[in-house]
């Protein structure tokens, strides 16, 4: 019996070929819808539900005592949340991509970056609450007082290991000619590091400076937990109880009332609009330093 002949012909492969990129695009693009729904819904409701409380009074307004009565703002917890974040930012964003730079463009597979490595993916998958009883016994308990940096401190460790393992991705994306050309050039590492690959990579790195930033912003537990609990407020990381955007809609959310359950709403639109400010900013600065392509 002779055996079927197989059509291997230029247009036969070129029409397989387009068939199965159609397919490929189709599931890619099932994928990607299936993605955004769930997120539009979130969206959604969020805009439904709090911009029905949103208000200039609102957000400049102390924190109402009665739980039970409408008004009051979430002025307080706006300038905790900016304060917190921005602190721990201050503290992680730094150290995250100079221990970055150190595994990607100097340790590279000796003991002690290979350690750091497998150290940082542990802190990732570590549970918030953690992070929070972590700072409440070494720092809360032992200086005796909630303070806003106590909550920096926390949300400060979250962010650590999520901008050091995405900060070196990016880097090793960066291409090495680009590193031989600033060495061949007489340029030494560390400026190499500096004036090349860092701006190569500034848009990958703030990206992942984000992702670890909207993380932060939006933890409750630690807040909860070392933080405290006001209802005017604090500008002083250092001195007093402070309160977060999330610690009021975890507090707000609980109760039956309806006005608090609006309030808690409100708040999670503001969190929102917040993380959406930072990351057009961010934005717009790793777009003006990094390295255009002529």
């Amino acid at each position: 019996m002779s055996q079927p002949v197989i059509d291997l012909t230029r247009g036969a492969l070129s029409a397989r070929r387009r068939i199965t990129n159609q397919l490929a695009l189709g599931a890619i693009g099932l994928a990607l819808v299936i993605a955004v729904i769930p997120l539009g819904l979130v969206v959604y409701s969020v805009i439904a539900k709090g911009s029905g409380v949103m208000s200039g009074e609102f957000l400049t307004a102390d924190i109402s005592l009665s739980q039970r009565r409408a008004g009051g703002g979430m002025g307080p917890a706006i300038v905790g949340t900016l304060l917190i974040t921005g602190m721990a930012a201050l503290m992680a964003i730094p150290l995250g991509v100079l221990g970055a730079i150190y595994l990607n463009e100097y340790g590279k597979q000796k003991p002690l970056a290979r350690l750091i490595r497998m150290l940082a993916d542990i802190m990732t998958g570590v549970p918030s609450i953690v992070m929070g009883l972590f700072i409440y016994t070494i720092w809360v308990l032992t200086f005796e007082a909630r303070t806003g940096f106590a909550g920096a401190l926390a949300l400060a460790c979250l962010m650590l290991p999520v901008v050091i393992r995405s900060t070196e991705e990016m880097l090793k994306l960066v291409p090495d000619e680009l590193r031989q050309a600033s060495l061949a050039l007489g340029a030494r590492k560390w400026r190499t590091t500096v004036t090349v690959v860092l701006p190569a990579a500034v848009s990958g790195i703030t990206s992942g400076a984000l992702l670890a930033i909207a993380r932060a912003a939006g933890e409750t537990a630690p807040i909860v937990f070392v933080v405290g609990a006001v209802n005017n407020p604090n500008w002083n990381l250092f001195d007093g109880e402070s309160t977060a955007l999330p610690a009021q809609i975890f507090s707000n959310a609980s109760l039956p009332f309806q006005v608090s359950q609006d309030r808690a709403w409100g708040a999670a639109l503001t969190l929102i609009a917040i993380v959406l400010i930072f990351t057009i900013v961010a934005r717009i600065i790793a777009n003006r330093f990094a390295i255009k392509e002529r």
